[in-house]
């Protein structure tokens, strides 16, 4: 009988799902909060279940010997050491849309609560005051709210705040132009176009290294004067020394906060500034949805401890037992094309287009859509934000429009995958095949035939073809001190687009790409990490 341990509150209705499907429950509430006593009986439990209090870092993994899945009753998995979880073949599980409602819900009454000062004007009525005059509040009808992120969240609050006659704008990398308009709302396609046209701004996006202090001090200055800033998404997103000066300096008006960069939040500059509204990360935090998240988990948990079956797994393919074996390489190859497709791709997608050719189209392409697609999204989503469960719906509230062609074998390579992303200034293409030693291979980029084997980190280039590229392009990443793995080179035709696509020993820095970008030859250079 497999046994799971609950570190964190979770509902009784959970413990009871676990139970009910043959798994064995150890239910300790408290013990998220003491990581010493958690590493010393984690090699104990198959299942782990958590919410935001345990931490499962690498070093608790490694002690973690006869663990099989982690499960995260919500949506973020910040708390969890993907890799390391990979790395072990630990199977890491979330609930993506349990508690969308609930912080959509919370982004709302902030913005009200900060608008109309609430909490201030309850506290002094509560001490026996009477100050009418004092909390001059602002109106919500007819003023702007601009979005920064519209995915299933922010989705939700620019419904609630269309409801509430507000004009809301939009910013989002992925929201197309056939989406915006569905919902009812201008996309812009810039964050410095959205911060002027704003009374209200709030956030509903994952931390990632993309997103990490996206509301910067300079962005801070570019809000409208008088306007009011909401984030019930991620700490870190913002930097909240330059939003706590803006109030101080009466830039801002007013700023409400859920979540913090340092949590538990005790010594926050935004805590001593003028009209902040603040809330201990309570965005998930109604009764209805912990127990939607809680139900949740446990069935997905025991469905995986006791099947086999996966499902919204970060880091795992959802496949029965008799199709993994044959997946698996073509599912490594469809995250490869996707992640590629992913991380060069800047603008929004309109429509992504998978092309199965030959032998591989005979297999279930459910996996190999849903592979491709999440890779593909995930530089901008984050980690939590989407999975190969997910993925097609998170595509479809995006607008984005994913198509499947199956053909006839053809070509040199026979059977192979070609994905085709179409957005609102381009298309590009990338295909990939896997070889008789079972790894994948790119094989062509913008119709540019190459060979190509992935690696964790590569470097992309589209040039100019003309004579000493090569040697250039070699002697700048030595002199930076870049050593080169894999050197892979195909072009147009002569002296037109040439592109080249390299493996490197690690990550570059952006520092490292901006002296590739000066090579008179270079069109375009991005770093790549699979």
């Amino acid at each position: 009988m497999p046994k799971v341990l609950i570190s964190d509150k979770l509902s009784e209705a959970a413990v009871q799902i676990f139970k009910d499907n043959g798994v064995e429950v150890d239910f300790q509430p408290s013990l998220g909060k003491d990581p010493a006593k958690l590493a010393e009986i984690i090699g104990q439990y198959d299942g782990l279940a958590i919410r935001s209090a345990t931490k499962a870092t690498a070093d608790l993994i490694a002690k973690a010997d006869n663990l099989k899945v982690i499960g995260r009753a919500g949506i973020g998995v910040d708390n969890v050491d993907i890799a390391a979880a990979s790395a072990r073949g630990v199977v890491v599980m979330n609930t993506p849309f349990g508690n969308s409602i609930t912080t959509a819900e919370h982004a709302i009454a902030m913005m009200f609560a900060v608008a109309r000062q609430i909490p201030e004007a309850d506290a002094s009525t509560r001490a026996g005051k009477w100050e009418k005059s004092k909390f001059m509040g602002t109106e919500i009808t007819r003023k702007t709210l601009g979005l920064i992120g519209c995915g299933n969240i922010g989705s939700i609050v620019a419904d609630r705040a269309l409801g509430l006659r507000m004009k809301v704008v939009a910013f989002d990398p992925f929201l197309s132009t056939e989406r915006a308009e569905k919902l009812g709302v201008t996309k812009v396609d810039t964050i410095e176009e959205l911060l002027p046209l704003a009374d209200f701004v709030t956030l509903h996006l994952p931390k990632t290294e993309k997103t990490a202090n996206l509301l910067s001090a300079e962005r801070v200055k570019l809000m409208k004067k008088g306007a009011y800033l909401v984030n019930c998404a991620r700490g870190g997103l913002v930097d909240e020394a330059a939003v706590a000066q803006a109030l101080h300096d009466g830039h801002l008006a007013g700023a409400a906060f859920d979540v913090f960069a340092q949590e538990p939040a005790t010594d926050n500059p935004l805590f001593t500034a003028p009209n902040v509204v603040c809330t201990p990360h309570l965005g998930a935090a109604t009764s209805e949805a912990q127990e939607n998240v809680a139900l949740q988990v446990a069935e997905q948990m025991s469905d995986y401890l006791m099947k086999g079956a996966i499902s919204n797994a970060i880091n795992a393919p959802s496949v029965t037992a008799e199709e993994a074996p044959v997946l698996k390489p073509w599912i490594a190859l469809a995250e490869m094309l996707g992640g590629f497709a992913g991380q060069v791709t800047e603008n929004a997608i309109k429509e992504i287009e998978i092309e199965y050719v030959g032998k591989v189209g005979d297999l279930n392409l459910k996996p190999l859509t849903s592979a491709l697609t999440a890779s593909l999204m995930k530089p901008l989503v984050g980690e939590g934000g989407v999975n190969m469960v997910s993925a097609p719906i998170v595509a479809r509230e995006r607008g984005v429009k994913i198509a499947e062609t199956r053909k006839d074998e053809q070509g040199a390579y026979g059977s192979y995958i070609r994905v085709v992303v179409t957005t609102e200034k381009q298309t590009r293409s990338v295909a990939g095949a896997v070889f008789s030693d079972g790894k994948p291979r790119f094989i062509q980029i913008k119709g540019i035939g190459l060979e190509a084997e992935p690696q964790q980190f590569m470097l992309y280039t589209t040039n100019n073809d003309t004579p000493g590229y090569i040697g250039a392009l070699g002697m700048k990443l030595g002199d930076l001190g870049v050593n080169i793995a894999t050197f892979a080179l195909g072009r147009s035709q002569k002296e037109g687009e040439a592109i080249a696509l390299l493996g490197v020993d690690e990550k570059l820095s952006d520092e490292t790409l901006a002296e590739i970008r000066a090579l008179p030859q270079v069109t375009q250079a991005k770093a790549l990490v699979f």
